[in-house]
């Protein structure tokens, strides 16, 4: 099933190579773009089937995304496992509840984290100070791609344990198999990838 979700990553145009900003601020080589996902119902599908088997073992009594991109897999994953969600707006309303977690929830609730992807996982933890918060805990996030570029480390550090199904590495060696990508490419790439395993961004 990974192979076949890299697949439909590649065929859905969602990897690309070029020079791309990411949201930690830095240049990358290699970017993928899952906001594409929700337009390929089989891929969302396979993704969501994935998640479900990461886990099975695991103990929450919620699962939230995180906006925009984690949100339709989020509510595919609720749907699927019954399991109920909730989500942190990125702002808070002016009007109305002027809620900023939206759902429903009780203090001491297990939240599930859902996210696309992680680079160094700073960014995570805007999230997570959001629900805890609210008195809800955070223990466990899944995500579809690890960069490899610190974020499971980081978040380790903080106690937290990431879950991830794919790893950038794996869709490097893929795209070069499938002809996507020559070998100086691929090489730059995770020339990059690896230099930056271990920096502070």
């Amino acid at each position: 099933m990974k192979q076949q979700i890299i697949d439909g990553l590649i065929d859905l145009g969602a990897v690309k190579f070029g020079s791309f900003e990411l949201k930690c601020g830095i240049t990358s080589p290699v970017y993928v773009d899952l906001r594409m996902i929700v337009g390929s119902p089989k891929l969302m599908d396979q993704i969501v089937s994935v998640f479900l088997k990461l886990t099975e073992t695991l103990n929450f009594d919620l699962v939230a995304g995180i906006p925009y991109t984690a949100l339709p897999m989020a509510a595919v994953y609720s749907s699927k496992s019954q399991v109920p969600m909730i989500y942190a707006r990125k702002e808070v309303k002016g009007y109305g509840t002027k809620k900023q977690i939206e759902g429903i929830f009780k203090k001491g609730h297990r939240v599930l984290i859902i996210d696309d992807l992680i680079t160094n996982g700073l960014s995570k933890f805007e999230t997570f100070a959001l629900f805890e918060g609210e008195g809800l805990r955070v223990k466990d996030v899944v995500v579809l791609i690890d960069r490899l570029q610190g974020g499971s480390e980081t978040l380790r550090k903080q106690g937290y344990h990431l879950h991830s199904l794919i790893n950038i590495h794996e869709i490097l060696e893929r795209s070069l198999e499938r002809g996507q990508i020559d070998q100086e490419t691929y090489q730059s790439s995770r020339t990059f990838i690896d230099q930056t395993a271990n920096v502070t961004l």
